[in-house]
Order: structure tokens, then sequence, then C-alpha cells
């Protein structure tokens, strides 16, 4: 499958209320979040990135623009994450045959998790790859484009998930050693949790 058959959606359109600080814009690596989110997909091989924006979009424009990536605005964004995932995918062309959905509070998911979904994608003829670390679904789901429609008109409880719920019988979960698919950043303890976990993490690479 090429890499221009898959998109990558990035959802930093909220407020960030819970976190206390703007999330997009925290420091891994003396690198803000949204950069570091976004370079997953390059380096997997996806070129066609887009990052939906709305609470203080303007100062996220300056990084998404040194990316040289897309965004799209989400004036709805007070309405909840399930608006911004409709923002980007009522973007999506015929030519894309699936979606990775990714929100920018999962910064530590690696590249190798990425081209790993979207070989089973390619192989399995499932509709939805969720990454699985000992057990446990993470992010970002890899969803196809034949739901796009549906996904639009949802109105239902429970957002995305709550969409592709119903639509487990099309599902298919990945293996991962990747423990980054469920490491989130809702709240300053998660943030300091998740700043610890990855200084261990590349402790532990550059000792291998």
């Amino acid at each position: 499958m090429k890499s221009t058959e898959i998109t990558a959606i990035i959802l930093a359109a909220g407020r960030s209320s819970r976190m206390g600080d703007f999330k997009p814009l925290l420091r891994i690596d003396d690198k803000p979040v949204l950069k570091r989110v976004i370079s997953i997909f390059p380096e997997a091989g996806i070129k066609d990135v887009r990052v939906i924006v709305g609470y203080r979009y303007s100062e996220l424009l300056v990084q998404i623009e040194e990316c040289d990536v897309a965004w799209i605005r989400n004036d709805r964004w007070e309405q909840g994450m399930f608006s911004s995932v409709k923002a980007g995918v009522a973007t999506i062309e015929d030519t894309v045959k699936g979606f990775l959905v990714m929100p920018v509070d999962i910064p530590l998911v690696e590249a190798t998790t990425i081209i790993r979904l979207v070989e089973v994608f390619e192989q399995s003829e499932k509709l939805v790859c969720y990454p699985n670390f000992l057990g446990r679904r993470g992010h970002p789901p890899l969803i196809s484009t034949q739901y796009r429609q549906e996904i639009l008109q949802w109105e239902n409880s429970g957002g995305l998930a709550g969409f592709l719920k119903q639509k487990q019988a099309d599902s298919i979960d990945v293996d991962v050693e990747d423990e980054g698919i469920l490491l989130d950043m809702d709240t300053p303890e998660d943030y300091r949790r998740l700043i610890k976990r990855h200084g261990l993490r590349r402790f532990k690479s550059s000792g291998d």
C-alpha cells in the first residue's frame, strides 16, 4: 500500500482544561508535543498529515507550518473531540484508503507501530486496526475510509469510540511492543509520569 493512501489526523483543537497548560505546546526533549506527534508519521512513511486546530489555533500554526503539514480549523471545537474527528474526516479524498486518528496528548507512539498497523490493514482486509500492548488497545486506530460517511453522520453517544464499538466484527487488534500507545497526558500528574517513563525508555534503549 502506498503511503499516499493513508492519512494521519492529529486532534489538537481542545482547551486542555484538565492540564492547566496548553498540551500541544508542552515540551518533550525540548520539542513541542505537537511537533513530536507530527514527526511520528513521516518517519513511518505517512506523508499526508492533517492537524485539526481550534482553541489558540494561531499559536499552533507556527509549529505546523515549520513541519510543512496541512491544518484544518474546527470552529466547533467546544463541542468536543468528535467534532474534530468529523472536521478531519470531512476532508478525506476518495483516493485515501484509511486514516489514523491521533490525539495530540499521546506523544510517545513509535513510528514502528504505525508501520505495523499499515501492514496489517493491507493484509487483513479488516476495516479497523487497533494497536494493542499487553492486551490493552491504544492509539491511533487505523480506520478504513469506507466508514467516512457513517462517521460524519454519527450522532449517537460515545463519539468515535461509540461508533467503532459497533464495528467490532470488522476490527482487528495488532500486537505491538509499544507502551506509548497507552500513555496520554490529561493532567499535570500524567505529564510528569509520561516524562519519567520516556526518560526510562530512552535509557533502556541506549543501553541495549
